[in-house]
């Protein structure tokens, strides 16, 4: 059962009183990195998250910095933190890259490492990367299961349906075994994150969204505990209109990956961006960005004020999520993102 559990500090503290029956799991609060400036420079700005309230870190691999490069600055620097990947391609590093990566990163900061891995995207792994994405769920299973063997210790000598490993035995023993995460978004690999990992990542969904996506998982998990970890966009700023408009870029821009357009559309809102996709397709990009409505936007990005903001975060927590991690989007060019920082933790 979920007692009361703080996971923000000050007066406005996120405070989440639920039942649950597949959990015992704290709700926590987290901030994507890497932040804005050059990594080098982002010290101050960790210790101040954890000062005002925030229990974890979770990085992000696409075009800017690597997954662990934040993640390992971090560990040296900040003790207070938990640190996570959310996530790491399953397709663009080998197996044997992986667990070193993933070993390294739990001796370097054991106890407070998790390793969020999924399939990505094409437009990354095939268009940026030049790996053919080919059969995602069994590439994302196959993966969390060889990380699986290869950080008990054990030589790993498989035929995995989409790689194989002939005598690989990690030379890094990690004194904590880090959780494994699956990014999931539909049916098939959300079940995989229950049935055979520590949790699932989700991300570009509402909060009403959540109960859909999370009761997937814990069913599969059969009763045993899994982790809700949710990439949440925020913006805190009242000028409504502005960071609708903004938004609207973002969204057409994940909306129209093949993998976030069947998202949606599983979750019941192919019928609000139809128009979208059309024009998209047909490739009048104005006219796709004016087809997205006020009510799409509002349910995918949180904005606001940071009263407000907070509000709409603890609905995602309200309705299974464990873990908010916060992503800012500075859609009002307006926004100072160290103060929106300390806005959203309630500091």
């Amino acid at each position: 059962m979920l007692g009361v559990a703080s996971v923000a500090g000050g007066e406005d503290d996120y405070r989440v009183d639920m039942a649950s029956e597949t959990s015992t799991l704290d709700r926590r609060l987290g901030m994507t990195v890497p932040l804005p400036g050059p990594l080098h420079s982002h010290k101050e700005w960790l210790h101040e998250l954890a000062d005002v309230g925030y229990t974890d870190i979770w990085s992000a691999e696409s075009d800017s910095a690597d997954g662990f490069t934040p993640l390992a600055l971090a560990a040296a620097w900040e003790p207070r933190l938990r640190l996570g990947t959310a996530i790491i391609p399953a397709y663009t590093r080998a197996p044997a890259c992986m667990a070193q990566s993933v070993a390294s990163m739990a001796d370097a900061a054991p106890g407070r490492f998790c390793i969020g891995i999924g399939s990505s995207s094409n437009v990354i792994v095939e268009r940026w990367n030049g790996v053919p994405f080919e059969q995602p769920y069994r590439k994302v299973r196959d993966m969390v299961r060889f990380l699986k063997e290869s950080l008990e210790g054990e030589k790993v000598s498989r035929e995995f349906d989409t790689f194989s490993v002939n005598g690989f035995r990690l030379g890094v023993r990690p004194e904590h075994t880090p959780p494994i995460f699956v990014a999931a978004l539909r049916e098939q690999m959300l079940r995989l994150a229950g049935k055979e990992s520590d949790g699932a990542i989700i991300n570009w969904l509402g909060a009403d969204d959540v109960p859909q996506v999370a009761s997937i998982v814990h069913d599969a998990a059969g009763g045993e505990s899994r982790e809700i970890v949710a990439r949440i966009f925020v913006c805190p700023s009242d000028n409504t209109q502005v960071v609708r408009e903004a938004a609207k870029f973002a969204i057409a821009a994940y909306m129209n990956v093949p993998v976030y357009a069947k998202f949606q559309e599983w979750l019941g809102r192919g019928p609000e961006l139809e128009g979208m996709w059309a024009a998209w397709s047909g490739g009048d990009r104005k006219a796709a960005l004016a087809a997205i409505s006020d009510d799409v936007v509002d349910a995918l990005i949180v904005h606001g004020t940071p009263d407000q903001c907070r509000e709409q975060i603890g609905r995602y927590l309200d309705n299974g999520v464990t873990t908010a991690a916060l992503a800012l989007l500075p859609l009002d060019k307006e926004l100072d993102q160290r103060e929106a920082m300390r806005a959203l933790a309630g500091a």
